[in-house]
């Protein structure tokens, strides 16, 4: 353990990562209502109070395992100081905060994943890394998107055959409404996912100061206050990146933006069942270009797509950058 904070600078620091997570929703406010607004099935006002809705109440239908991974199996509890807490979030913060204003797509959950990395390699070295956890989140930048991929288009072939008799106002009526469901669906994923992220780090920080006795756990209130945050920054809304993810990777009909959302939800869900801190960017980008790519491979902008794969790839190193030089230069805490 390490020495005890003050209570100002530990409700401070609680604070920073709140604000994360605020941030965390309003930056990946456009992973949930993007193709939902792109197809016009809800216009973004009420698009952004239903996603938060459903970012809410996602802590009844998920274990905390994507909370637990974070707070234990990205870097050694055992190294992990209020230091490290505030390096890791400064640097989240800020590739965050550029990424948004700069309309592009990135990864939050890598953002904080990076920074972890980063303040723990600063502290310790190589052996702060938990390989178990970290190889299979990394694992999973790759595969989540593919998978998104291969559900929405797999959806696409299948509704689009089942459809086939069907007038195309009677498909595009029927799917408008469907489309409150699936994004409902995904909306659920993304709080289950995303918001334990920042449940994990508290958390560790709590855990690290002595509260909360001997074994690691997830207190409740961190889980409210957590889906509070997030749901409060859907609630703000993402309209920069809202354009990217609905229009300008590939145009989407009500049929296929119910197909994109419904693979990217089964996606998250199983992640999440799994305990793996996947990117609801990614994941939903890839089922976004999948639906896309069953029309034809033409209808994709792979310019736009071939850009946003590059922030993914880059998002752990810089944040993790970022996080290092936080730690080394900024010791508030020692």
């Amino acid at each position: 353990m390490t020495a005890s904070l003050t209570p100002i600078l530990l409700v401070a620091l609680i604070g920073i990562a709140l604000l994360f997570d605020f941030l965390n929703g309003l930056h990946d406010a456009a992973n949930s209502i993007a193709t939902i607004v792109s197809t016009r099935v809800l216009k973004p006002q009420f698009a952004v109070f239903w996603a938060a809705f459903f970012n809410f109440i996602a802590f009844l239908f998920f274990g905390l395992h994507v909370a637990n991974t974070l707070g234990t199996g990205i870097i050694d509890p055992q190294i992990v100081d209020p230091q490290v807490i505030f390096a890791a979030l400064l640097g989240a913060i800020i590739w965050n905060i550029v990424t948004w204003w700069a309309g592009i797509p990135s990864s939050s959950s890598h953002a904080l994943i990076g920074g972890l990395v980063g303040a723990g390699f600063a502290k310790a070295g190589i052996a702060a890394m938990e390989w178990s956890g970290l190889t299979k989140t990394i694992l999973a930048i790759f595969v989540s998107p593919l998978i998104g991929f291969v559900l929405a288009l797999v959806l696409v072939i299948v509704v689009s055959w089942c459809s086939a008799r069907s007038t195309p106002f009677m498909v595009d009526s029927a799917f408008r409404v469907l489309q409150f469901g699936s994004a409902s669906l995904y909306s659920l994923g993304h709080g289950g996912n995303d918001a334990q992220k920042t449940m994990g780090i508290i958390a560790i920080l709590l855990f690290s100061q002595g509260y909360g006795g001997s074994e690691f756990h997830i207190p409740f209130w961190v889980v409210i206050a957590c889906q509070s945050a997030m749901a409060l920054g859907t609630l703000m809304g993402g309209w920069r990146i809202v354009r990217t993810m609905g229009s300008r990777i590939t145009h989407l009909t009500p049929m296929q933006g119910f197909c994109a959302e419904t693979g990217g939800a089964l996606t998250l869900f199983a992640a999440t069942g799994l305990g793996i801190p996947v990117s609801t960017t990614h994941t939903i980008t890839g089922a976004i270009v999948g639906v896309g790519a069953a029309r034809r491979l033409s209808a994709v902008r792979w310019n736009i797509a071939s850009s946003i794969v590059v922030a993914w790839i880059i998002t752990i190193p810089a944040t993790a950058a970022v996080a290092a030089l936080v730690y080394w230069l900024v010791p508030l805490f020692r």
